[in-house]
């Protein structure tokens, strides 16, 4: 396992609810994959670990990438690392249509779907909590509540700490918000895509604080 000796980075709190990361995170999705091709294991890991000893201690990561081979490259990482320092991120909600089903993906938020989709991060991660814990697409055909309802109850069994929305609309996060606490929202911001400053940006500190906190990631 690795020491503390790494570079230090300034951290930044995701809301009131005691979760704090470091301010620059690491998106794992193209260590499997999607813009290139995946790493062997053994270069994955080393990455993860360089960039803790840089000073990163957020990981972000979703059962779809890989699918599922990200999150178990992770969970192999974690073990050569301090788990009790490192900010653990993961989603789901995004499940991948086989071909002969006609391919492209579908989105599921119902609450035993919400319970199976964490029981099996939990094991691929090799941990026995997700530090955020993100809904990575939002479930038209399912209320916000009930998808938020399984997640409370996750979160008091202690195998989820924070609950994070990926892109959802301003009522949702709203809705959501009442139910339990939002730590964090994942959405695309950058110089080619700003629509969120219309009505995300400014929900945040009118609507969610002094309970929660954005988490808005350039790419």
């Amino acid at each position: 396992m690795e020491k503390n000796t790494k570079s230090q980075i300034p951290r930044v709190k995701l809301g009131t609810q005691g979760l704090e990361v470091s301010k620059l995170g690491f998106g794992c999705m193209g260590l499997s994959g999607a813009y290139n091709s995946p790493l062997p294991e053994e270069e994955g890991i080393a990455v993860l670990k360089h960039a803790f000893k840089q000073g990163i201690t957020f990981f972000d990561t979703s059962d779809v990438y890989g699918p599922l081979t990200n999150e178990i490259l992770i969970g192999k990482a974690l073990k050569e690392l301090p788990r009790e320092e490192i900010q653990l991120a993961t989603k789901f909600g995004i499940v991948r249509v086989r071909p002969g089903g006609g391919g492209g993906m579908e989105v599921n938020g119902k609450p035993e779907y919400v319970r199976e989709c964490c029981e099996g991060s939990l094991k691929r991660l090799q941990v026995d909590y997700i530090d955020l814990y993100y809904q990575h697409r939002i479930d038209q055909t399912v209320p916000i509540e009930e998808t938020m309802g399984e997640l409370k109850k996750l979160v008091e069994e202690g195998k989820v700490k924070y609950i994070g929305l990926s892109e959802a609309s301003p009522d949702t996060i709203r809705r959501a918000h009442a139910v339990h606490p939002i730590s964090a929202v994942q959405m695309e911001w950058s110089l080619w895509t700003r629509d969120l400053e219309e009505e995300i940006v400014p929900l945040w500190p009118d609507v969610i604080r002094p309970a929660g906190s954005v988490d808005l990631r350039s790419r």
